[in-house]
């Protein structure tokens, strides 16, 4: 078996998301900076040309609940990309790493199990303030960030996905083509 190589470059993508579907999933806890960094995320949409309707919100109780409903969004093909949105703040007890641990290790294979771009936006901080402070619209804006980051990735998976498909169909026509001269013989 041979292995073929396509010359790719890939540019960054596009931040403009007409026709894109997202399905977003927020923790209810933290609500007070959780909620900041959903209204920035549905507003970068829409700035971005995403309709409404052509956005899921799914809240969730806390962030260790983010990865099972990220990887069931995906899962149903509706959506393009699922962005995750939380906020785990450290504190007195060990629970904050257990907690960490589990949300991103969930989120990133949820990703790699469905083939959809997974967007990690939840924060993971030492203090309430650091948390408020990113989910600032005026400062970090980290809701936005996630949206735009779900933006590139539908981009640059689509342009791969054109790109393969395109090799596939030359490599199986030219495999077609070698049967037919092989049958001639």
């Amino acid at each position: 078996m041979r292995t073929c190589y396509l010359p790719m470059i890939l540019s960054k993508g596009s931040r403009r998301a007409v026709g894109f579907r997202f399905g977003i999933v927020a923790a209810k806890f933290n609500a007070q900076v959780t909620s900041r960094l959903l209204h920035a995320c549905v507003e970068t949409l829409t700035a971005h040309g995403v309709p409404q309707v052509n956005m899921m919100v799914a809240r969730v109780p806390g962030a260790f609940e983010i990865p099972l409903v990220a990887r069931t969004m995906a899962k149903t093909g509706r959506f393009d990309a699922v962005i995750c949105l939380g906020a785990v703040i450290r504190g007195d007890t060990p629970h904050f790493e257990y907690i960490c641990a589990e949300v991103s290790r969930g989120v990133g294979q949820a990703a790699v199990d469905t083939d959809v771009p997974i967007i990690f936006g939840v924060l993971t901080t030492e203090t309430v303030a650091q948390a408020v402070e990113r989910a600032d619209t005026k400062k970090f804006n980290r809701g936005g960030e996630a949206a735009k980051s779900a933006i590139e990735m539908v981009v640059v998976m689509r342009k791969i996905r054109g790109d393969v498909e395109k090799l596939e169909n030359r490599t199986s026509s030219r495999q077609n083509q070698r049967a037919v001269g092989r049958t001639k013989r």
